[in-house]
């Protein structure tokens, strides 16, 4: 007869020792230390749209976590960000979605980020704000449905949403999407970066969504592009990381696994 209370003492010893583990951590940090993914969610939305990537991302041994933005400013936002970074031990990718983009290239600074991720993000370089971006390029139809609340917030009209954000999706996750979804101060549009941005320097990805009704497929091309940009493109709308996630965490993992190669 087994001994369960031997079998149960073994389990947490092998756990502990890793030997239960599906396999070992992506990448390297500090030795020994797990890679920490931090997702970025965008505007007129919040953190619960990772919510399919991050069990994936988790099989791979990634630390995940998915930072709730205030969306009340840029600096908000970008704090909130540096806050889930500083809690970290070892390498981060940070990753970033539309809006989020805006977030994760100003919040890059830190030294454990080793790679950035734009999901249909917007990438600045220094000086330019959201708003320059945007109108680089024809507006997509999804921006004629963005509309004023009290106190200078936005926010995309919710007999629209389904439509023009997430199409793809089926019904019941876009009636989610759009009860969760989070309205945005107008002032983080006009906010200009002014770091440097890390792009030039860190492995960068792109993923490009060809059927989004939000942010227009010709400008993240054109980002991807100037950026020198590692880039996938996938048919979808604006939340690929709904309508395609294991793409999506594809990317991120490949992120997370990359090793620069010494300087000479």
């Amino acid at each position: 007869m087994i001994d369960v209370h031997r079998w149960a003492a073994l389990s947490v010893f092998l756990a502990a020792t890793g030997a239960l583990a599906a396999e070992p951590p992506v990448s390297g940090g500090k030795e020994g230390a797990q890679t920490n993914v931090i997702l970025v969610h965008g505007a007129f939305a919040d953190a619960s749209s990772w919510r399919k990537v991050i069990p994936l991302l988790e099989a791979k041994n990634l630390h995940v976590v998915a930072v709730q933005l205030p969306e009340t400013s840029i600096e908000e936002d970008v704090a909130a960000t540096k806050r889930a970074l500083s809690i970290q031990k070892g390498a981060v990718v940070l990753v970033g979605h539309s809006y989020g983009g805006m977030v994760i290239t100003a919040a890059a600074d830190d030294p454990n980020v080793r790679a950035l991720v734009y999901v249909t993000a917007l990438m600045p370089e220094q000086g330019e704000s959201a708003g320059d971006l945007i109108g680089r390029f024809p507006p997509p139809p999804g921006g004629a449905h963005i509309v004023p609340q009290a106190g200078d917030f936005l926010w995309l009209d919710p007999s629209a949403y389904h439509e023009m954000f997430c199409p793809d999706v089926p019904a019941a996750d876009a009636r989610v999407l759009t009860a969760v979804e989070k309205p945005i101060h107008k002032s983080a549009f006009a906010a200009k970066l002014t770091a440097v941005a890390r792009w030039h320097d860190l492995p960068t990805w792109y993923v490009v969504t060809s059927k989004d009704k939000m942010l227009s497929p010709e400008l993240q091309k054109f980002l991807a592009q100037r950026a020198k940009a590692k880039t996938t493109t996938v048919t979808t709308s604006h939340v690929p990381f709904l309508s395609k996630p294991q793409e999506v965490a594809r990317v991120i993992v490949e992120a997370a696994r990359f090793k620069a190669k010494p300087q000479p």
